[in-house]
């Protein structure tokens, strides 16, 4: 049985103009958190949030005056910011409605100018509205592609964190190197179709570095930690051979203390060697070829790498919050900034370089993998934020919501709510730039990734915010242009030619999951937590799962497979003290859910090639048919959690923690716990032996047996 929902303290009813004046500027002034309940948002939730948006709300007459403001705004204005047109989906609502005999031209993005807007080429275009009597408007048109085409042949691939997997070659954590060794012998010697990697945008610099790859200083750029410093062609021509030497041995001995010591994965420890390797290579100065590369990648990134490298450098100085920096140098814009960029030149060309290498071994990491045969390759993650002291939130502050931050309303599994501590972006500001940030930001991921994970992808049409200083169950949503987002995302996809897999676990606005869906955004469906939920709550069968999906048996903030079929999670989060029950009901209801998957497992005829069959041990056997079931849906993607071929036990994160379980730090082990490497991951017959019941089923998904759609 689910938990008790929770009690929401009551709200006051809000004022009629505030309510109203709050629907103008997409603030919700409440929520549905199931179908049947209704809760209201607080008069300070929404007040706050409206003040976010520039808004002035704090007082009655305030309210009238902001209301009458944006009336006389939304009816006066012949356009608004951004117009969203798909091919072949008819004429926009916005246009629609226009004044008879309007006249409409185009300066497209190639540099052409059109009248009107039938059959223009996909971009970002911009629109002049003239209406009869005289008054004129602009706005950006983006044109996106309808939807974006299946993949070409449904897959199955690896899923894995990839700091957690180590090689005989890493330095102390999974790096780039071991992502093109991974794709390259999972695509060639495993016949998989793709390796989903966690986000691998730039930390957050300083000690301790929050582990979190979901609290990112910057999506924009990627993290040079990942960096496999010996693939750089410049360390064969440092100048102090010996000092690397050096560098290599602490590396090794780093390695070796998390492969054979027990040790946790040290990203700071990580991260001070190969800074020290990469100032070395600094020193090398780049042949005529590297350094035209080098130009074209700078003049294509901007000012965006120009602010983030800056940032980088006058956070080795004054720190990584920059709220404490000195006055002038908070706004990336100011004359001091400008005179620090130039006063610390030589650091602002180190981290923009950083930031060309990392940028050019992804792209390699996703070279290597097409060439291995695989259909879609590297899938990349985005996580839905920035950390509050990062270079994008100092960078693009006009883009954020100031005194907010992300988060999640109370729910059945979380009375209290959640707050992320990131700052949400403003809908009005990305409206008004035509979308530019998140176009910007698509663009720059695209370059290296053949599918985009969307973490959180229901961001997309609202987000919770929370006050600064106030708790989550004081929170409203916030609604974005969901249209013209999705627009962006498929058109940029669209432009790459890549796949988009969006995260859309848990509670979900209705209609979400069907506007994804009508515009070829894949969803995510974890096999534990598709039930029957409008019928008798059993488990789904597997041809009644949607197609449109990447199909798993667990996340990174799962148990792994292993520990759900053994009971070993809730033992986990008794000892932590995270249960909200009495351990003999967490028990009993785990043991009865795995129970009642078996049992579905097992009438299938799936749970096979246990002891008195082939001697596969049991706890295999299961793994092996929770994956034969993940093929015998339509799913266009199953992924295999790596952790799960080898039995590992141990969550990568569980949510609720932080110091009490070493999140985001774990190596990949086996099921006693031993750290298994990439080289061990590409002998082990156990992982094999899994492979081997994937490519199977998916021999026979492909040959239309056992039920299967192969839609």
């Amino acid at each position: 049985m689910p938990a008790a929902q929770p009690a929401e303290p009551p709200a006051e009813d809000l004022p009629e103009e505030l309510t109203r004046l709050a629907a103008l500027h997409g603030v919700a002034t409440s929520y549905r958190p199931s179908p049947d309940r209704t809760v209201r948002a607080s008069a300070a939730a929404v007040t706050l949030a409206l003040a976010a948006l520039g808004v002035d709300a704090g007082t009655p007459g305030a309210v009238r005056a902001a209301l009458t403001a944006r009336e006389t705004e939304l009816r006066e204005r012949l356009l608004p910011p951004t117009v969203v047109c798909w091919e072949g989906g008819g004429t926009p609502d916005a246009l629609a409605t226009l004044p008879a005999g309007t006249r409409l031209r185009v300066d497209t993005e190639q540099g052409e100018r059109r009248d009107g807007v039938e059959r223009l080429p996909p971009g970002v275009h911009r629109l002049t509205a003239t209406a009869p009597d005289g008054r004129t408007a602009e706005a950006h048109l983006i044109v996106a592609p309808a939807r974006l085409p299946a993949p070409a042949v449904r897959s199955y691939g690896l899923l894995v964190q990839l700091y957690s997997l180590l090689s005989r070659r890493s330095w102390g954590m999974g790096d780039l190197g071991d992502l093109g060794e991974l794709a390259a012998w999972a695509g060639r010697a495993l016949g998989a179709g793709f390796v989903q990697v966690n986000p691998l945008h730039a930390a957050v610099p300083g000690a301790p570095t929050d582990p979190s790859p979901y609290r990112p200083s910057s999506r924009r750029f990627p993290d040079p930690v990942h960096l496999r410093v010996e693939e750089v062609p410049e360390f064969a021509y440092v100048t102090d051979p010996e000092r690397a030497r050096a560098l290599r041995e602490r590396a090794r001995r780093l390695r070796e203390g998390v492969l054979e010591k027990d040790a946790l994965i040290d990203r700071d420890a990580v991260w001070e060697l190969k800074r020290d390797a990469l100032e070395l290579l600094h020193q090398v100065p780049l042949g005529p070829g590297r350094r035209a590369a080098y130009c074209d990648y700078l003049a294509a990134q901007g000012t965006a790498l120009e602010d983030h490298a800056t940032w980088c450098a006058l956070a080795e100085i004054h720190g990584s919050d920059w709220h404490r920096w000195p006055e002038g140098l908070r706004d990336p814009r100011s004359a001091a900034t400008g005179r620090a960029r130039r006063e610390l030149m030589d650091r602002v060309d180190f981290h923009s370089r950083l930031a060309w290498l990392t940028d050019t071994q992804l792209t390699a990491a996703q070279r290597t993998a097409r060439e291995a045969g695989m259909p879609v390759g590297i899938v990349h993650d985005l996580a839905v934020g920035v950390h509050p002291r990062g270079a994008d939130s100092w960078a693009q502050q006009e883009y954020f919501a100031a005194g907010m931050s992300v988060g999640a309303p109370p729910d059945a599994f979380n009375s209290r709510g959640q707050d992320w501590g990131l700052p949400p972006w403003r809908p009005d500001r990305l409206a008004e730039s035509g979308y530019a940030p998140f176009r910007e930001l698509l663009r720059g991921l695209f370059r290296y990734a053949g599918a985009l994970r969307v973490d959180h992808v229901m961001g997309l049409f609202r987000l919770w915010w929370v006050p600064g200083g106030r708790p989550p169950t004081e929170g409203t949503y916030v609604h974005y242009d969901a249209e013209a987002m999705l627009a962006v995302l498929v058109l940029e996809a669209d432009r790459a030619g890549a796949v988009v897999i969006g995260e859309d676990l848990g509670t979900v606005e209705p209609g979400v999951r069907e506007a994804l869906r009508e515009r070829g955004v894949l969803g995510t469906s974890v096999l534990w937590f598709e039930r029957d939920w409008t019928g008798d709550g059993r488990p789904l069968p597997p041809e009644r799962w949607r197609a449109d999906c990447l199909a798993t048996a667990t996340t990174h903030d799962l148990p792994s497979t292993a520990a759900r079929l053994t009971g070993e999670h809730v033992e986990l989060r008794d000892r932590l003290g995270l249960l909200t029950r009495p351990l003999e009901e967490e028990r009993a209801e785990a043991a009865a859910d795995t129970a009642e998957w078996l049992e579905v497992l097992a009438g299938l005829g799936l749970l096979r090639g246990t002891g008195g069959d082939t001697g596969t041990p049991a706890e295999e056997a299961e793994i092996q048919a929770v994956h034969r079931f993940l093929l015998r849906t339509p799913a266009r993607m199953a992924g295999i959690w790596l952790p799960d071929a080898v039995g590992d036990r141990r969550p990568q994160n569980l949510p609720g923690t932080w110091d009490q379980y070493p999140n985001w730090r774990l190596p990949v082990a086996d099921a006693e716990g031993r750290p298994v490497t990439l080289e061990d991951l590409a002998a082990s017959p156990r992982l094999h032996a899994l492979v081997d019941v994937v490519r199977d089923a998916a021999g026979d998904a492909v040959r239309g047996r056992g039920g299967v759609r192969d839609d």
